[in-house]
């Protein structure tokens, strides 16, 4: 099968640091060209995959941020899909709506998953106009402010199995990783972590965006002992900074669409203490895997049962649900249902 990724370019993809749409895309993409899929990656510069890279922009846009439109470089490679459309079997859009006008122009079938929330205003508005476009959830509760669009499908992240090394252990810390904004709430993770008298790590980045708020709300909080600040952290980093917590702190305040972080620390063994958020409790489940939460008050009293829980059916649930694999197939079995419905049998006998 011919297929295009169209990935953002605000990360490289895989990125260097954070960025979780541009690491499920590499994810997928690596899976699919190992399975023997002729897959062309549109990223940007300083990408590295086994499949066929067009470079959108010279680097990661993050990197060029203050000086440089995004949206201008979107627009620019969402044409060049366009142009090549012809050369492919299908496209697989990661650009959430940017991706609209364009995809009514392909000459070949399409599909894009949602990777943002959806409960913005206007957003209703916008969908309306593009109500036919067959469109992919990373939840069953991103789908809720916008039950009436095409959804052809809910496909849940996956990472490699190797990606995360297990403890069987955890360590003597809390752990908040992601980044330092408001909506993810590092205050509360904090106040946790105090609260129950134990030390917490953060492992965030700072975006410009949110520099003030780092500055004026976070900042004075790393003075208390019992918290480290860590900055942004690495892959191999990332891992053993998960593995040698006691537990992952997810205070969320904001419909979370998916939360990789979850998946990486179940990989690591590592239970996970979130708040009732978006995708939550589909992704913890309650007294297995970790404990799902109301409040600050909920969670403090969940740090006094993680001793009811084992890391090695954090590793399970992980392994039976949240691998690359499950959700490579979980992508082609969509891509061969588009296929079917526009008669292109010729793409569906190539390698699966």
């Amino acid at each position: 099968m011919r297929i295009a990724q169209v990935a953002t370019l605000y990360e490289s993809v895989p990125p260097r640091a954070y960025g979780g749409i541009e690491r499920v895309v590499s994810w997928l993409t690596e899976a699919l060209a190992e399975r023997g899929h002729d897959v062309t990656l549109f990223a940007s510069g300083g990408s590295t995959t086994r499949a066929r890279l067009v470079e959108a922009c010279p680097s990661a846009l993050r990197l060029i941020e203050d000086t440089a439109d995004p949206q201008a470089y979107h627009f620019a490679m969402l044409e060049r899909v366009v142009r090549m459309s012809s050369d492919f079997d299908l496209v697989h859009f990661h650009t959430d709506y940017q991706g609209f006008p364009f995809a009514r122009r392909l000459a070949c079938p399409h599909l894009t998953t949602l990777h943002w929330r959806l409960d913005i205003p206007g957003l209703a508005e916008l969908y309306r106009e593009f109500s036919d476009l067959p469109l992919v959830s990373i939840s069953h509760s991103q789908r809720a402010p916008l039950p009436w669009v095409n959804w052809i499908g809910t496909v849940y992240h996956g990472l490699p199995d190797c990606q995360m090394p297990f403890s069987a252990e955890g360590g003597d810390y809390l752990a908040f990783l992601g980044r330092i904004a408001p909506t993810k709430r590092p205050d509360l993770a904090i106040e946790i972590a105090e609260r129950a008298g134990i030390p917490i790590k953060i492992a965030a980045k700072i975006d410009n965006g949110d520099r003030w708020y780092y500055d004026g709300s976070i900042e004075p909080l790393f003075h208390d002992p019992l918290v480290e600040y860590r900055g942004e952290l690495g892959d191999h980093e990332k891992g053993e900074f998960l593995a040698h917590a006691r537990a992952l702190l997810f205070p969320v305040d904001w419909p979370e669409p998916f939360g990789l972080v979850l998946i990486e620390a179940l990989a690591c063994g590592t239970p996970v203490i979130a708040f009732r958020r978006g995708s939550v409790p589909e992704i913890i489940e309650d007294g297995v895997t970790g404990f799902v939460v109301d409040d600050v008050e909920g969670a403090v009293r969940a740090i006094g049962r993680l001793g009811e829980l084992s890391r090695a059916d954090c590793r399970a649930a992980f392994e039976r649900r949240f691998t690359v694999s499950r959700m490579t197939d979980d992508y082609l079995a969509l891509y061969g249902e588009l296929l079917r419905e526009t008669g292109n049998r010729a793409a569906m006998s190539s390698p699966a």
